[in-house]
């Protein structure tokens, strides 16, 4: 094409883009109302600081045109519920407020200047009242509706430079390999070590709750027009000490020993190993026109430290995600668990769920070393780790508290705003959603997969756990595609 034609298709394509009706946003900067105008302003502002802090969170992606409202994946798969009637669409559009202030209260709080006054009270305020005009032009809705996308994390254009049709096959052979591997070890009894410790979850305070209990809490999903449960604090907090893991682990150095983390010196956050914790969140998943609990549990240690020769794996922090899934009966249908690069993706069913075959065998699809029995109202899993590599060498049932050592549950939330030692707040994630300084020396080998840092810590929300294929661990379909589940309450 000449650099005429060039020219002339470069002009039609701005002619084109300035034909563009504005924003619904753009429509609240430039209201006949004082109140829009000036809320839309606070947004704006807001963001400008945030931006120029570097402070940004990305738990939850942003929605172009709605700065005021948030989406994860589980509520972008419920747009077209959300469409079907008006309690639907206020009870979604009010999740996207509360994902956005979730947001907004780390954002603010690490902020190095904040804003004078109740901040967060006025972000709420004019979030309500921007969706509340959004929510009266049905152009506003369907805008609304089409911007609740989240962009997946794969660089498409990595994996063309990387000629992923190709190296896909090589990093297959590679998968299934540690599968074959990682299937091995769970059928030989974990090595004998001087040092066995094990780690129970914090005590209920005596009032644990029941399978039944829990299944009362869940039923409250039908109040939720979308079909998801409200629980309090206080109900999660229950439900999550009855479904806790215990921890088994040699430890062989302080990078064996996991807890919190903080803010010292440094780019990157240390784990105070004197109080061993998990944090812990709420999540949700799909399964036809049901909404299932999940109980979400990470664990964090100061290092995978390098083995000798080269490593390609080692790197400053490591850890453990460890979920759960709910039938709503109370009764555990499957575990999975990753590491918080999000790699080493493994499932654990139950009998009440059964795998589905894989669409592409090449595809990294649910890779089950081990299935687990029914579990009893007692029971817990017991995970075993391995000393240094952290990986899960065994999963098994025990009762009741199995050890005298327990560990404390923090607000996984809590991660994304913590204390400076100077003064001031910091998330552990950068604006990229990685902890910096985590990085490890696969990079180089693994970025033809189009995973950004493979090996970096990285944030909820943000773990692509599949090289091969395409896969998320907060995916709402996740269980959905690879997995029958038996919903009923038949023992």
């Amino acid at each position: 094409m000449s650099a005429r034609l060039w020219l002339a298709a470069l002009l039609a394509a701005l002619a084109g883009c300035a034909g563009l009706p504005p924003s619904p946003f753009e429509t609240h900067l430039t209201s006949e109302s004082a109140e829009l105008r000036e809320c839309a302003a606070w947004y704006r502002d807001l963001d400008n600081a945030v931006e120029a802090a570097g402070v940004r969170d990305v738990q939850y992606a942003r929605m172009q045109g709605f700065p005021y409202m948030r989406v994860d994946r589980l509520l972008a798969s419920l747009a077209g519920r959300a469409a079907a009637n008006e309690a639907a669409m206020r009870a979604w559009s009010e999740h996207l407020l509360e994902l956005d202030l979730e947001s907004r209260q780390a954002e603010i709080d690490n902020l190095p200047v904040r804003p004078a006054g109740a901040a967060l009270q006025r972000t709420r305020m004019c979030g309500a009242m921007l969706r509340d005009a959004d929510l009266a032009r049905p152009e506003a809705r369907q805008a609304m509706l089409a911007a609740a996308r989240v962009p997946d994390d794969y660089s498409d254009s990595d994996r063309m430079v990387g000629l992923y049709p190709l190296t896909r096959l090589a990093f297959s052979s590679g998968v299934r390999r540690w599968e074959a591997e990682a299937r091995a070890g769970f059928e030989r009894q974990p090595a004998a070590h001087p040092v066995l410790v094990r780690f129970s979850p914090p005590s209920a305070g005596g009032s644990a709750l029941s399978r039944a209990g829990v299944a009362a809490i869940l039923g409250r999903a039908e109040l939720d027009p979308l079909g998801l449960p409200g629980l309090s604090v206080r109900e999660l907090t229950r439900i999550a000490a009855s479904y806790a893991p215990s921890f088994e682990l040699p430890v062989t150095g302080d990078y064996d020993r996991f807890g919190s983390l903080h803010w010292q010196s440094g780019e990157t956050p240390q784990v105070d190993t004197t109080a061993p914790t998990a944090y812990v969140q709420q999540a949700y998943t799909r399964y036809g026109e049901r909404v299932l609990l999940q109980l979400v549990y990470t664990i964090w240690f100061p290092e995978r430290p390098a083995d000798p020769g080269i490593d390609l794996l080692a790197g400053r922090l490591d850890g453990l995600v460890w979920r759960v899934t709910l039938a709503p009966d109370g009764e555990p249908l499957v575990y999975d668990s990753i590491h918080p690069c999000g790699c080493y993706h493994q499932f654990f069913p139950t009998p009440r769920a059964r795998v589905r075959p894989a669409p592409d065998p090449d595809d990294e699809w649910a890779f089950v070393p081990k299935a687990l029995p029914r579990v009893a109202e007692e029971e817990r899993p017991l995970v075993r780790l391995s000393p240094r590599t952290h990986y899960i060498e065994q999963v098994s049932m025990v009762r009741g508290a199995d050890s005298v050592s327990r560990y404390a549950f923090l607000d996984y939330d809590a991660l994304r705003s913590l204390p400076l030692a100077a003064g001031g707040r910091r998330s552990a994630f950068g604006a990229d959603g990685l902890i910096a300084g985590t990085e490890r020396a696969e990079r180089f080998v693994y970025w033809p997969m189009g995973i950004a840092s493979p090996g970096a810590m990285r944030q909820w929300g943000r773990h692509a756990t599949a090289f091969v294929g395409r896969r998320h661990f907060d995916d709402a379909d996740l269980l959905e595609r690879r997995f029958e589940l038996d919903l009923g309450s038949t023992r």
